[in-house]
């Protein structure tokens, strides 16, 4: 009879951690594409509200990072990736410390240049009324460069017809359900070239 209900306890022990590690990576998930879809409702759900965001210099509270980030991705790019690689994450009770690898890509304003920034989120997460969201995130800058982003806007590469995200709820992944032959709210296209230069 023991053996049953250790069994148990040590199931639902483990259940409860795999719940926990995929709402949290769910949480960092979340915050990524909010980021990139310029979502403040979507990014602001990835924090409490009282939490501490630090970026460089930039310290914001959790209701007010999205606001800080919508508006600095939209004066130095048109369009940008955040990517979640390597994840670890410690929970002890409702506490938790998670460490996230990002690699984030900008195209420039300009469409010609592009930034490449790989970097970390340190993040502690609490789980307040049942629900994981990041109390406190450092980010950390590990390697940054600029690389020629032209062959985007090449004939080869716009005549491909391929969609182009854009950063609000009329997104592709936003759709409901998702159908073949609903048009892409933007593709990429070929700009008219700068005076003395060809666009291919």
């Amino acid at each position: 009879m023991s053996t049953g209900t250790n069994d148990s306890a040590d199931l639902h022990h483990r259940l409860r951690y795999l719940e926990d590690r995929a709402e949290i990576l769910d949480c960092i998930a979340r915050h990524a594409r909010g980021c990139d879809r310029h979502d403040a409702e979507l990014i602001s759900s990835a924090y409490h509200p009282d939490a501490i965001d630090h970026h460089g210099n930039a310290t914001n509270s959790g209701a007010d990072y999205a606001d800080w980030a919508n508006t600095a991705h939209a004066a130095t790019s048109q369009v940008h990736t955040h990517n979640i690689t390597t994840h670890t994450c410690e929970i002890d009770g409702d506490s938790a410390h998670a460490e996230s690898y990002s690699i984030v890509v900008l195209l420039g304003s300009d469409g010609r240049t592009a930034q490449f920034i790989s970097g970390r989120y340190i993040d502690r997460l609490e789980r307040r009324d049942g629900h994981w969201r990041i109390a406190l995130r450092r980010s950390t800058v590990e390697v940054m460069f600029t690389a020629d982003a032209r062959v985007v806007q090449s004939r080869f590469f716009t005549e491909q017809g391929y969609p182009k995200g854009t950063r609000d709820t009329t997104d592709l992944s936003y759709q409901r359900p998702l159908q073949a032959d609903s048009p892409a709210p933007a593709r990429w296209s070929a700009p008219p070239a700068p005076s003395g230069e060809s666009s291919t």
